[in-house]
């Protein structure tokens, strides 16, 4: 490889982290083909850091006088987790992209909340470019859920649906 290739590689390169840091996005993955035997595989990625939490001292403890009896919630009636990503019901996008919830424009969406799908059937298609990824069901189940918008950006491990 001569050196204005490597020249316009690193050029490639630059321009690939100026996109992923534009449009906020986490990963970007690209192969460029020169020939037969002559590629070029290039993975960007970035972490995200969370902000610093700020807690305040806590508050000396005071023993009661009088013996406290704690009561305990059933797991039953236990808040549903914040984040839906952790839900372990929960179909997370494999990829970044743009996801689809009909095959094609003005046709019936591949499933609805309340649906049952059998494992391995589309729910989904994820536009990665300009490539359609069809996102099978991991499980068979309800889907009781859906977190997307119809043509909405997706991240990757992002929640998409739950199916229970």
């Amino acid at each position: 490889m001569s050196n204005k290739s490597h020249d316009d590689d690193v050029a490639f390169i630059k321009a690939l982290a100026e996109l992923l840091r534009a449009n906020d996005l986490t990963e970007l993955q690209v192969k460029r083909d020169y020939g037969e035997d002559d590629s070029l595989n290039v993975r960007v990625s970035r972490q995200t850091v969370a902000a610093p939490v700020q807690t305040a001292a806590p508050a000396p403890f005071a023993a009661p006088s009088a013996p406290v009896e704690l009561a305990t919630a059933p797991a039953a009636t236990a808040a549903p987790a914040s984040d839906p990503a952790q839900d372990p019901n929960a179909l997370t996008s494999p990829m970044v992209g743009t996801a689809y919830l009909q095959p094609e424009p003005g046709a019936a969406a591949f499933v609805s909340v309340g649906d049952t799908v059998a494992e391995g059937q589309t729910v989904l298609i994820i536009e990665a470019m300009k490539t359609m990824n069809q996102i099978p069901a991991p499980r068979a189940g309800k889907v009781s859920r859906i977190f997307i918008d119809d043509g909405a950006p997706v991240e990757y491990g992002a929640p998409l649906m739950i199916i229970e």
